[in-house]
């Protein structure tokens, strides 16, 4: 069970610290995926997200990418449960800026304010989930904290119900999604149909057997 947290304020790296967190970070690394220090003192890495979006995402072929951004060449559906997408980033790339490039890599043509991007972090048995701000830097989170994905992970979602921009949403998105929760209610209704036409053939079955006249 996540527990909310408050954003925890940090005090960033001097240039040897940094330098020091990078080789201590290095030698760490067990999937390959290291970061790299260049001489104006920004450093570059990777960050894993994961997807964690309940409501349906737009996205747009690449043939259409440049034209009218609600063609007939853009698709709404579910992302699939604990789909993880890993970025190659740097240290002055902010959260927003990783959100718009994580939609960008996968052709989403939803507005990037519908989303947010948390940090999941692991203390005492419990599990902690805090909205990062548009101005926290990802990948100095993710070298502060090593790359084990057990003491900090990153997190897309929507936005919380009381906090949907629903301005952000064109009507076209608005109409898919009618259609998706449309589909889906007639989905579950045939589901329940059936089951009740089940339950009452055994019903009546049953009553038949009691009383069958001897």
């Amino acid at each position: 069970k996540d527990v909310q947290k408050e954003r925890e304020p940090h005090a960033y790296l001097s240039e040897e610290e940094v330098k020091e967190k990078i080789q201590s970070y290095n030698s760490s690394v067990t999937d390959k995926l290291k970061m790299t220090l260049n001489a104006n003192g920004i450093y570059t890495g990777f960050i894993k997200v994961q997807m964690e979006l309940c409501r349906p995402i737009t996205v747009q072929s690449s043939q259409s990418q440049g034209r009218d951004a609600h063609s007939n060449n853009e698709t709404a559906f579910y992302l699939p449960d604990g789909c993880v997408n890993t970025l190659h980033i740097s240290s002055t790339n902010t959260v927003g800026e990783v959100i718009e490039a994580l939609l960008k890599k996968f052709f989403v043509a939803d507005n990037p304010a519908k989303f947010a991007l948390y940090k999941r972090c692991h203390k005492e048995d419990q599990v902690y989930t805090c909205k990062l701000s548009d101005r926290e830097h990802p990948l100095y989170l993710r070298l502060v904290a090593g790359p084990r994905t057990e003491m900090l992970s990153f997190v897309l979602r929507e936005h919380e119900t009381g906090e949907v921009m629903w301005e952000a949403f064109t009507i076209p998105e608005l109409q898919n999604f009618l259609r998706i929760l449309d589909k889906e209610e007639n989905e579950q209704l045939q589901i329940l149909k059936k089951r009740y036409a089940a339950y009452r053939d055994k019903l009546e079955e049953a009553l038949g057997g009691v009383w069958k006249p001897g």
